[in-house]
């Protein structure tokens, strides 16, 4: 890879999303915070350029996990160095996300699944937190699989 390339890859750590990493999913639901961020310690290390988070798990509270996770990577300045991506199908994970997290976030994501004004209010909302933002290609009839519906 030559050295252009190198600065334009963004390595995204995903081992501090529940949804993804079974051991994560475990430390979380025991709260064993100490060693998740000893996981996302560890993504930093290894070059993760922006740590996914996703407290999405059904048994979990969603708010809470999020909310207490984010406010201990704040406290880490080895790991608070680098972006987070709040990772969520759920819009109240988002916000407490958002509502945490010091410096520029990603948000992972939104869509139009639940309709235009709920999208747009969500879209506001994420603006006024200074986030950037993932749009999902989905409205009120499932995913776009035409051009046409993806513009």
């Amino acid at each position: 890879m030559s050295k252009t390339a190198a600065q334009q890859f963004i390595n995204i750590g995903e081992r501090t999303n529940v949804t993804g990493s079974a051991k994560f999913r475990k430390l979380v639901a025991e709260g064993d915070y100490a060693a998740c961020l000893a996981i996302a310690r560890e993504q930093v290390e290894n070059g993760a350029s922006i740590l996914d988070v996703n407290m999405d798990e059904g048994l979990l509270d969603g708010v809470a996990a999020m909310t207490t996770f984010l406010n201990l990577i704040a406290s880490e300045p080895d790991i608070a160095r680098v972006p987070v991506m709040i990772d969520s199908s759920k819009w109240e994970i988002i916000e407490a996300g958002l509502k945490c997290v010091q410096g520029k976030a990603i948000v992972n994501s939104i869509s139009l699944k639940e309709g235009e004004g709920p999208f747009l209010e969500q879209a506001r909302k994420v603006l006024r937190y200074g986030a950037a933002v993932v749009v999902m290609a989905f409205d009120e009839t499932g995913q776009a699989d035409t051009a046409n519906r993806k513009v």
